[in-house]
């Protein structure tokens, strides 16, 4: 007899055995119902985190348990390789980002592997690599043909000492987060994305989304930032361009009492050039280049801005409305000029009052403590118009519609639809990242590299010094290149490509990883996708899963996919905590999974993430949770070896012989159909494993008494298998201890036999005034009358009744009988 199961033997043999016989590699087959199921690909960091321990034994219980239900399932993995801290190693160490990578890859290619996933490793992918990147490039010219790429002068954030570009995330307090610099602006050359021109798409098909949580759908719809509105036209005074503007509230146009305009707006040069205000405005706008648009736009920072000398004219009343310049107000948001109404609106209410501008209110409200001609913060402009001509007296929601009628037929205004979402930014100053396949000619401009000479490889000539543009501009060669179109001098461009896009078509590629002549078989995608459930981190809500629906869509108007969304169903997992923070390194309360494989083994480090909390909710970590689950697998894994021992030869039929034996056929199927419905449906696995463990007490209860060794063989054979996908490694192991020759992964999952459910009696419990003083195994079809009969003929019931007054007697059938005494 094993009182221990050896952990390291069993998951080291089982491993090797499925590897061996490749029994995870997929082929489409038309004969089976196809499920692709996905967990976003990781940043290969070289370490295996807990976040993806859970993330990843979500996808793998799924995945198993489709492949038993019959299912012909895909499950690959890859590698989201390019990306910025490679770089940052080889600045810091003096590797090759390349060499970096390739070995983090294959540390945690093994570490994956110890853990007992089901990946197809044929489909294998990794960004980096040129296999990968050269159809990146190519989507990258079919997007630039179809006019979606284009390229931009844009203000950046620029640190003059890095002598490179910083993302919002990278500027602190208006520094530089890695040399504490004074950063800048400055205007650079990028490419983007039109990902504008399926806005409204991208919103109105989140309804095709009933498998997607309602908070991310919620997430995407504020970011895509629909709103209906006007746009309206201020002339400037002895200025031959108006300020174009964007309101969703244009009953408030009356209320108009300044102008603002974003410091980078192009017409703020020639407005101020030669007047008494050009240098104030000049210092306003590089005090401004050095704050981060986070800064600009908090809620609690004092307002600050700038007269720029200049008057525009409401064109509803034709005022005179100063024009100002703040920080509060983006170019990328908008037009770059805001009107302001500060009656109504509370950022503009402060700056007005620190201006000394005028404040009209233009809706009237019927809450007696404010006076509205002596406001002491904005309101709600929610009633009837006041001090607005024509419009006064009409309710303003009624005026909306009325006053843009009124701008369209004077032909200063038009009903207008504006989204927050701006175009896609995708250049990127960095080394490691996909090169953009474009070349620029003096003569014919920017033109793409011809496809028969994809990829564009990145060059190995380059220095990782930190500083500069790009290291790609470092390399003595890569720049030098021939037209495409005229076959004269050329130069490559020098920046990469944001790594977003190349996490937004990799499940395209996994239906195809082998591919040499495209980048996916539209055959193979019209087997494969979409994507029946996806797998990943609420952070990722907006940016990746925005970017990969666009991908999709316009991949689909280009006839290249079968469907305009990539992902059916998505499961959101929540965060491992530890100490009531999330796990990290800063904190001190870090734990590593290699430690609690090492310890308990990879099925244990499973188990606990998986039956610790609902998927969707923080997990808590707990060791003594994890020691719990380890030895609840030493329980089942000794009930199966005694039960093997003990009987030799077991028959395949057997008849329910007494109450006990109907008791375990009950357990068994309950927890059959348990497991099934939280697995298959639900993903409520912490459920379905609770439900295993409740069998195995009653299997070990069972097993005291008089064994029908049929029953208690079939109940011995359905524990491991509706076990299998939580801890595939043991199960393996305990199903040839059992006899079988066959992978237990290639099992059929059982059936529940629903006749089993039906019970002949059932357990009620008896009350006297609300406390439980007795329990009856009764009939399971026994109405009011019969169930209370019964209650008052117990022995027990009747001698705590005795000499008592009863009162009531209230039954609930198949629950519990309560008897009021006095």
């Amino acid at each position: 007899m094993i009182d221990k199961y050896n952990f390291t033997e069993i998951e080291a043999k089982w491993q090797k055995k499925w590897q061996d016989a490749d029994i995870f590699k997929t082929t489409e087959d038309e004969t089976k119902e196809k499920y692709y199921v996905l967990e976003m690909f990781p940043y290969p960091s070289g370490k295996l985190h807990m976040g993806h321990v859970r993330n990843y034994s979500i996808g793998d219980v799924i995945a198993r348990f489709k492949t038993m239900k019959g299912f012909n399932v895909l499950h690959p993995m890859g590698w989201d390789s390019f990306g910025l801290p490679a770089e940052n190693a080889a600045i810091k160490h003096g590797a090759a980002p390349s060499e970096w990578t390739w070995n983090n890859i294959d540390e945690m290619r093994d570490q994956l592997c110890e853990l007992g996933l089901s990946y197809d490793w044929d489909r294998e992918v990794a960004t980096c690599h040129p296999d990968y990147y050269k159809w990146m490039q190519w989507i990258f010219i079919q997007f630039y043909k179809k006019g979606l790429a284009y390229k931009k002068e844009n203000p950046v954030n620029w640190c003059p000492s890095c002598q490179t570009v910083l993302a919002n995330e990278q500027v602190v307090d208006g520094k530089c987060e890695r040399c504490g610099a004074e950063v800048g602006k400055k205007e650079l050359s990028q490419w983007y994305f039109k990902i504008t021109d399926y806005a409204e798409r991208l919103l109105s098909n989140l309804d095709k989304l009933p498998g997607w949580p309602e908070k991310v759908k919620t997430m995407q719809k504020n970011w895509i930032g629909k709103s209906i509105g006007a746009e309206v036209t201020f002339e400037i005074e002895e200025f031959d361009k108006g300020l174009d503007i964007f309101t969703t509230r244009p009953d408030t146009l009356y209320g108009v009492t300044y102008m603002v305009l974003a410091p980078e707006h192009p017409y703020l040069k020639d407005l101020v050039a030669g007047g008494e205000y050009e240098e104030a405005v000049k210092a306003y706008v590089d005090k401004v280049q050095h704050m981060s648009d986070i800064e600009r736009t908090s809620t609690t920072n004092e307002k600050t801005g700038q007269f720029i000398g200049r008057y525009a004219v409401n064109p509803v009343n034709g005022k005179k409305v100063p024009i100002y310049i703040s920080d509060y107000v983006l170019m990328d948001y908008g037009t770059g000029a805001i009107m302001a109404v500060p009656a109504h609106d509370q950022r503009d209410f402060e700056f007005a009052k620190k201006f000394g501008l005028d404040i009209i209110p233009v809706v009237d409200t019927d809450d007696p403590d404010i006076d509205v001609y002596n406001l002491k913060e904005a309101f709600a402009a929610e009633g009837n118009m006041i001090n607005s001509e024509m419009f006064t007296g009409m309710n303003n929601q009624e005026a909306i519609t009325k006053i843009i009628d009124y701008l369209e037929e004077k032909g200063i205004g038009k009903k207008s639809i504006n989204y927050r979402l701006r175009d896609w930014l995708i250049s990127r100053q960095r080394y490691w990242g996909t090169p953009i396949p474009m070349i620029y000619c003096d003569e014919c401009g920017w033109v793409p590299e011809k496809e028969e000479n994809l990829p564009v490889m990145l060059p190995t000539d380059v220095e990782f010094t930190g500083k500069g543009e790009s290291p790609l501009t470092t390399s003595k060669t890569f720049a030098k290149a021939v037209c495409p179109k005229c076959g004269k001098p050329a130069r490559r461009e020098m920046d990469t490509m944001d790594t977003f896009l190349d996490s937004s078509w990799y499940f395209l590629r996994y239906c195809d990883a082998q591919n040499e002549k495209e980048a996916f078989n539209l055959e193979k995608i019209k087997y494969w996708m979409s994507v029946d459930q996806y797998i990943g981190g609420v952070e990722h809500a907006i940016l990746h899963l925005m970017y990969a629906r666009f991908f999709q869509m316009a991949l689909y108007d280009l006839g290249l996919v079968n469907t305009d969304e990539p992902f059916v169903n998505l499961l959101t997992q929540g965060m491992v905590i530890k100490d009531g923070k999330k796990m990290s390194k800063s904190i001190g309360n870090v734990v590593s999974p290699a430690e609690i494989i090492e310890k308990y083994g990879a099925d244990t480090a499973r188990l606990f993430i998986l039956f610790a909390a609902p998927p969707e909710r923080e997990l808590d970590w707990s060791d003594k949770g994890v020691e719990g689950s380890y030895r609840f697998l030493n329980r089942v894994h000794r009930l199966v070896y005694e039960f093997a021992e003990k009987y030799q030869d077991v028959p395949e039929s057997y008849e329910l012989k007494n109450k006990a034996d109907k008791d375990l056929a009950y357990a068994m199927n309950y927890t059959i159909k348990k497991v099934s419905d939280d697995v298959g449906g639900r993903f409520n696995f912490n459920t379905a494993i609770s439900s295993v463990m409740e069998l195995v007490n009653e299997m070990y209860k069972y097993k005291e008494g008089e064994v029908n060794p049929g029953l208690f063989g079939e109940a011995v054979k359905n524990l491991v298998l509706v076990l299998s996908p939580f801890t595939p490694h043991i199960c393996e192991e305990m199903w040839e201890h059992l006899g079988h020759d066959s992978f237990i992964y290639k099992e059929a999952w059982p059936v529940c036999d629903e006749s089993a459910l039906v019970k002949d009696t059932i357990e009620v419990v008896v009350q006297i005034n609300g406390k439980v003083k007795e329990k009856m195994d009764v009939p399971a079809n026994l109405n009011k009358a019969e169930l209370e009969k019964l209650a008052m003929e117990n022995e027990k019931v009747q001698t705590l009744t005795s000499g008592k007054n009863v009162v009531k007697v209230i039954a609930v059938p198949g629950k519990l009988v309560n008897i009021v005494v006095k």
